[in-house]
């Protein structure tokens, strides 16, 4: 007992020091908890892990090309310290190289893949897989930045960049802003495309700004937090709300405080336990969306109880 108190009294103490992560982490999971509402519901519930696995391609490339390109410049930078590399160039920054990568893999959802016989489904599949495996090879041929693109893969958000912390503050800021004042054309064009085309609704813009918007979202969360993390505040806070509620507008909040819950509380829970954060922060959703199950049965099981009753 007196090792919890002081666990949670030294990260009280250090939260200037983690605050970034932690306020990073909770920015993180409101955003993506809103958006994985549209991905549940529109079944794309890969179409997150795919676009993450692109990320980190993107990002192993940002080290990776340099190193091929101007290897003396690169092994100079190197030398001089890792300040030295952020500021090398602004073309190989990681998230910019993240950001096109998901973007491209987005166009997934704008093509038709029917022509070519194929569905949607199996090309999200070679996307993940082809940008997995290519972020892992690449991921191979570099050895300095080996431990950062680790923490990419598989989330390991200790500390964070403040320059993440203002990218994913902005992106939570805008994308969500964006998504408010499209709310009600959002939902109409998912949930029944050709009434909306009826109506005069721009279906393929709408569909264009949330297609980017998860691309951007998981972009720039993946380059903070990593993919574990990512793909779980994408879909799991989403499914959580749709078994507490019905309404939709209800839904939307609950993912979002569900989303924003599970990356703050996982890392002091981490923080507590001393567990890899990204791994923690995914499995807080995974317990929450297990207790909502079981909330959801123990309710249906009463409320049958009590219809029974007055026929006994």
């Amino acid at each position: 007992m007196n090792d919890s108190i002081n666990s949670w009294q030294a990260l009280w103490a250090n939260l200037p020091i983690f605050q970034d992560a932690i306020i990073t982490g909770g920015l993180a999971g409101a955003l993506l908890g809103f958006i994985g509402v549209h991905v549940v519901l529109r079944r794309m519930v890969f179409a997150s892990s795919a676009i993450a696995q692109a990320a980190a391609l993107g990002v192993a490339l940002s080290f990776w090309v340099p190193a091929v390109v101007d290897p003396v410049r690169h092994a100079a930078v190197h030398q001089a310290g890792p300040d030295a590399h952020l500021i090398s160039s602004l073309l190989f920054e990681p998230v910019v190289w993240a950001i096109g990568a998901s973007l491209l893999a987005t166009l997934v959802f704008v093509a038709n893949p029917v022509r070519l016989h194929l569905t949607r489904e199996s090309v999200l599949g070679f996307v993940f897989l082809a940008s997995g495996a290519g972020a892992v090879i690449i991921g191979d041929r570099i050895t300095q930045e080996a431990h950062d693109l680790s923490a990419i893969l598989f989330g390991s958000a200790v500390m964070v960049q403040p320059v993440d912390v203002v990218l994913v503050g902005g992106a939570a800021f805008f994308l969500l802003g964006g998504h408010l004042l499209l709310f009600r054309a959002l939902i109409f064009a998912g949930f029944d495309p050709k009434g909306a085309r009826v109506q005069g609704m721009p279906v393929r813009g709408l569909n264009g700004f949330l297609f980017l918007s998860v691309g951007l979202a998981v972009a720039l969360c993946t380059r903070a937090l990593g993919a574990l993390p990512v793909f779980a505040f994408s879909v799991l806070p989403a499914m959580t709300a749709l078994v507490l509620t019905s309404r939709l507008g209800a839904v939307f909040a609950v993912a979002t405080a569900v989303g924003a819950l599970s990356g703050v509380a996982g890392y002091g829970i981490s923080f507590r336990a001393e567990m890899p954060v990204g791994a923690t922060q995914s499995a807080l959703a995974a317990a929450l969306f297990a207790a909502a199950l079981v909330y959801r049965l123990v309710v249906r099981r009463v409320t049958a109880a009590q219809r029974r009753a007055p026929a006994a």
